[in-house]
């Protein structure tokens, strides 16, 4: 028993002896960091040449999608993208602007990257729901009451807008409280409030005061609507009514949980 308990002393003693082997694995671990970040660093060093020195993504071309009263070559014009220009480096913030100063017809426009060679700029026209006339043209406002563009003629489908308000009689009050600014912007809300089919069969907007604002169809129909307030029950309600009344001339939504029509 003691004979075989030295020898085995003896074999641990030769097995333990060398580097331990913790100490050579935290060594491959050291030289796989340093190959690692060797690496890392080449790559970097690629992918930073690629982008900004190489001519391999540099701007070649504009497209331009979503346009329907501009032109792709206003859009391109105004944007001012540099050719030539390393893609990543293209200010995409300073095109947006540009075009907003340029063409307050836009109201959104994506500016992408679209590697290797192009950028592309997704555009999104405002939409008129109300003119004013002014001086023989049309001025176009949109849903958020912006006055964008001036043209000579009306488009078809958008409504005109009729200011009755005065300065003396029954609208003065009104007038002087709300102001003719006022008034516009609430003849606005309900104009881009209107169910589309409505929409497209109005020929103007009267507004007398705040809360007399009507509507005049292009058939000879009319509508009371009353404030801007609740406009989206109104709509619905002067929808079902007039499926409801298909002969009535007048409709009356002021109060849309009690409803009128007349006349046949």
């Amino acid at each position: 028993m003691v004979g075989s308990t030295t020898a085995e002393r003896g074999e641990r003693k030769r097995e333990s002896s060398g580097p331990p082997p913790v100490r050579r694995f935290g060594r491959r671990r050291l030289r796989l960091i340093i190959a690692s970040a060797v690496v890392l660093m080449f790559l970097g060093s690629g992918a930073f040449w690629l982008l900004y020195g190489s001519d391999l993504v540099r701007v070649e071309r504009v497209s331009v999608s979503g346009t329907g009263v501009l032109t792709p070559a206003q859009v391109r014009e105004a944007a001012d993208v540099p050719l030539g220009e390393q893609l990543i480096s293209v200010d995409t913030e300073a095109i947006e602007a540009r075009l907003a100063k340029a063409l307050p017809r836009i109201d959104t426009v994506d500016v992408i990257r679209s590697w290797p060679h192009e950028i592309t700029l997704k555009v999104t026209e405002r939409t008129p729901v109300l003119l004013i006339h002014q001086a023989g043209k049309f001025i176009e406002v949109d849903d958020e009451g912006v006055r964008f563009a001036t043209v000579s003629k009306a488009p078809e489908g958008v409504a005109q807008l009729k200011l009755e308000a005065s300065a003396s009689g029954s609208t003065a009050a009104s007038l002087r409280r709300f102001g003719e600014d006022r008034l516009t912007r609430e003849a606005v809300r309900v104009a881009g409030a209107l169910p589309d089919s409505v929409a497209r069969a109005t020929r103007s907007v009267k507004v007398r005061s705040y809360d007399d604002i009507s509507l005049e169809l292009a058939d000879g129909r009319t509508v009371d609507w009353g404030s801007s307030e609740k406009n989206a029950r109104k709509g619905r309600t002067l929808t079902a009514l007039m499926k409801a009344e298909p002969r009535a001339r007048h409709f009356d939504v002021s109060v849309p949980t009690a409803p009128a029509s007349s006349g046949s």
